[in-house]
């Protein structure tokens, strides 16, 4: 079984999006759990809205739930405690950090990773990034990089199709217009999650 925890210091970056896509991408992979600990559980309201691929519990009645999974994605609160994040990351197969491009986020995300414990694995995601012909994506990342942050090779792009997805209880993937290319992004991200976890 492999757990995958998608965590951050910030609300608003995109997390339980990502923790839903992510879920989606693994379950076509094998038995998926989401588990929405998130206090508003943003991954329970959009499961009930429509059909997602995956079963969706929260953290109190998923205990009798995680048995049996291939993979286990969590949905954390933001800001988790510190401890906590030491434990998640202790426990886990990868971190995943979802940021924006912008200042207000980075300065959050980067805190975040001076608490996970030296050794654990973890990346930052960039979300909700401008699409072309902004550049802010790429120059953020190469300035992660540079200051020897790991960071995905993916971005995710901006987009009201994961909007439209929320409001209908299906994930972008599901979507019956032009913005169900936009799922490419989290077909990109799994690959990449599926080397980390598997080195």
């Amino acid at each position: 079984m492999k757990l995958i925890t998608v965590t951050g210091y910030k609300g608003g970056c995109g997390k339980s999006t990502t923790a839903i896509h992510l879920a989606t991408y693994f379950s076509d992979r094998g038995k998926t759990l989401l588990i929405d600990s998130d206090q508003n559980r943003t991954a329970v309201a959009w499961a009930k809205l429509g059909k997602l691929p995956f079963d969706v519990k929260d953290e109190k009645s998923s205990i009798k739930a995680i048995a049996g999974n291939d993979y286990i994605i969590v949905d954390t609160p933001a800001r988790p405690e510190s401890n906590d994040l030491k434990e998640l990351a202790s426990n886990g197969d990868l971190l995943v950090l979802p940021t924006t491009p912008d200042v207000v986020s980075l300065r959050p995300a980067i805190l975040t990773t001076k608490d996970i414990p030296q050794g654990a694995k973890y990346r930052v995601l960039l979300t909700i990034v401008p699409p072309y012909p902004s550049k802010e994506g790429v120059t953020v990342q190469q300035d992660l990089r540079e200051s020897g942050i790991p960071i995905f090779n993916t971005m995710i792009r901006r987009t009201s199709g994961f909007t439209k997805a929320a409001l209908s209880g299906i994930t972008i993937r599901d979507l019956k217009d032009k913005t169900k290319m936009y799922w490419q992004d989290y077909k990109n991200l799994g690959l990449e999650i599926e080397e980390i976890i598997n080195e």
